[in-house]
């Protein structure tokens, strides 16, 4: 029988995760005709607590999944999550699953084989299969901005995407600029449509649709959406790119096309990766904290595999503009 989960729980309930969880740890801010429903449900469903790593004799390890493994961005994400597992005298395991069914089979078997404690994913879209088998063995799992979400009683950790879009558009029009450019990440990720979202939620009747494009975070797709925006007869003064690594195809784009930045085009990005301070000009971006969110996701994955409960199971962190020398005004 498949474990039941504490959102399952909440919602036969009719109230809140958070509630259920308070219930759970003998939080004595619910009201007593609440508490006395939960119990009775938690009761009736057989509900069990996660048994900890010492009483399951596990292995003191945790997988860490991505789909790709070569952009700084997951450099940063297991830098956060690599400080937090050795201080705690917990080991990462590291894998790459590339979106393939087969990749995923056979990391499944290496986990069993091993007997993780917990698994943080960080890929776009885990396979659901992946989310049965592991709750089915009692590991939990935390996901890293997934693209369509988890299931609700998996915790997810974010950033606030959609104000950052807002805070760098805003930036831009701050500077005069009316023409902005928009290249998208991926429209599949949630955290993309989120900045979209964001970027139009603050430039409102500004908005020019045909200077949005879809990148898909790379700086090719960068640089390609770049080229396109710039080469028109009326090129927008300003380019937002989704990420960084796109930022800095905007950037050679403008080179390409005998533009400087900022003088002819300002640019900004998403991120703050090491190389926006390093590129020339210093690069303009929305700071996503990405060392951090790895830190998050790793200290809730070992509170769950300890046997304890998380208030909530959707975890965001703010996002920040760090103003450099890539945006001017008009």
């Amino acid at each position: 029988m498949a474990r039941v989960t504490i959102a399952a729980i909440a919602e036969e309930a009719g109230v809140s995760v958070p509630t259920v969880s308070r219930v759970l740890n003998g939080r004595a801010d619910v009201a007593p005709q609440t508490r006395d429903l939960v119990e009775k449900l938690l009761k009736q469903h057989g509900y069990r607590r996660r048994t900890s790593r010492q009483q399951t004799g596990r292995a003191n390890l945790i997988d860490l999944v991505f789909n790709d493994l070569d952009s700084p961005w997951a450099v940063e994400l297991i830098r956060g999550v690599e400080d937090v597992m050795h201080g705690a005298g917990v080991g990462t395991v590291l894998s790459a699953v590339h979106k393939r069914s087969a990749d995923t089979r056979r990391w499944l078997q290496n986990l069993y084989a091993r007997r993780s404690d917990g698994v943080i994913f960080v890929i776009s879209s885990p396979n659901t299969a992946a989310y049965g088998e592991l709750q089915r063995l009692n590991i939990p799992v935390v996901v890293v901005d997934p693209a369509g979400g988890a299931p609700p009683d998996i915790p997810v950790v974010g950033a606030t995407n959609w104000s950052g879009g807002m805070a760098a558009s805003q930036h831009l029009t701050s500077l005069g600029h009316r023409r902005i450019g928009f290249i998208t990440g991926s429209m599949q990720m949630v955290c993309s449509q989120a900045r979209l979202a964001g970027f139009r939620a603050a430039l409102g009747p500004l908005v020019d649709e045909s200077l949005i494009v879809e990148g898909d975070f790379d700086y090719k797709s960068g640089y390609e959406g770049a080229l396109a925006l710039l080469q028109r007869p009326d090129r927008p003064t300003a380019i937002f790119a989704s990420s960084d690594t796109m930022a800095l195809g905007v950037y050679e784009a403008a080179r390409r096309t005998g533009l400087r930045v900022p003088e002819d085009v300002s640019v900004v990005g998403f991120d703050d990766l090491p190389e926006a301070r390093w590129t020339s000009p210093p690069l303009t971006t929305v700071r996503q904290p990405l060392a951090e969110m790895g830190a998050l996701a790793a200290r809730t994955v070992l509170r769950l595999a300890g046997g304890g409960e998380i208030e909530t199971p959707r975890l965001e962190l703010a996002t920040d503009l760090i103003v450099r020398d890539s945006t001017a005004a008009l």
